[in-house]
Order: C-alpha cells, then structure tokens, then sequence
C-alpha cells in the first residue's frame, strides 16, 4: 500500500496554471473613458508624434491598451489570471520579475468616442528555466482589446505578454525553491 501523494513545489505551480488557463478569458473590464481627443494629444505630445491624422478623430493602434490602464491606485480584478499566477509564483518563492517580451497586433485604428474593453487570459507557464537572471518560470499572459459587445463584439487589438518570475542569480540555496 502506497502512502498519500506528495506533490513537489513544480507539480503545484504547474497545476495551478492548468487551473487559470481552463478559466480561459477573464477578467473582462471596459475602460474607464470612452476612447477620446484629450488624451490622444497628450499621448501624441508624450511620444513626439505629429502626424495629423490622429488630431481628426482616430487613435494611434499602439494606443489599445491606454485605454483599459489601471490608472493611479488601481488594482486588477480578483480573477486576472495574470496577477493570480504571479501571486502563485511569490508565495512558490519566485520573488522577482522582469518583462521579457511582448507581441501585439492591432487589427484597426480606435476610433473618438469607441467604449473599448479587455480580457485576459493565461497563456502559458514554463519552467522552471534556469537564466542569466536566475532561475525562474516563463509566464505569458493573452490580451484581447474588443469595441461592441455580443454578436457585435470586434477584435481590435490583442497582445501576448511575457514575463520571468524567478529567484534572482546569486540567491543563495536556501532561497531557491525545491
């Protein structure tokens, strides 16, 4: 006879992320302002862009994801599957973070007065990798920016975004999960 089984703190971190990614998109939430002039100009002023095509009612495409920020004090939503894998990884001792890359695509400009709004889905965890910033778990995170709701939904823009947490090189072993 068998005793119980023990998982190993890999095992629980990999089930974890089975777990989010089956939830599939979540953490829904519309922008705080509809898509406007305002802060097209300080985005165009901020980034030293002057085409005048986006003084006339259109958003620059790399724009998407202003409009769904956080903003000041904001906190993303208990079923974000991206901070709920994070949070996975800290309590697992994978203390730190650093963006590694990102793909976007932007199916078409936003247009002044568009109510845009975003999911989040978990991509995929792999790992653990060792790096030359320690060793860590990859974590890739899918977003997708909709204008329109049901049947009316349009994808207008998505991205995978990439992150290590990982225990940083030079930890001693004692601070390096089993």
């Amino acid at each position: 006879m068998s005793g119980p089984s023990v998982m190993s703190g890999h095992d629980v971190i990999m089930a974890e992320a089975e777990r989010i990614k089956a939830l599939g998109e979540a953490a829904e939430r519309e922008a705080r302002d509809p898509v406007n002039q305002p802060t097209i100009n300080n985005w165009l002023e901020a980034m030293g862009n002057t085409h005048p095509r986006w003084r006339a009612g259109e958003a620059p495409p790399s724009m998407a994801q202003v409009w769904t920020m956080y903003g000041q004090g904001g906190r993303p939503p208990a079923d974000d599957p991206l901070h709920g894998m994070m949070k996975v990884l800290t309590d697992a001792g994978y203390t730190a973070v650093l963006g590694t890359n990102c793909e976007q695509e932007y199916r078409r400009t936003l247009k002044v007065g568009e109510q845009v709004r975003v999911t989040t889905a978990l991509d995929s965890v792999v790992g653990p990798k060792t790096t030359g910033m320690g060793v860590g778990y990859f974590v890739t995170s899918r977003n997708t920016w909709y204008v329109g709701s049901g049947a009316d939904a349009e994808v207008v823009a998505t991205m995978l975004f990439r992150v290590l947490k990982f225990v940083p090189q030079g930890a001693d072993d004692s601070e390096v999960p089993a």
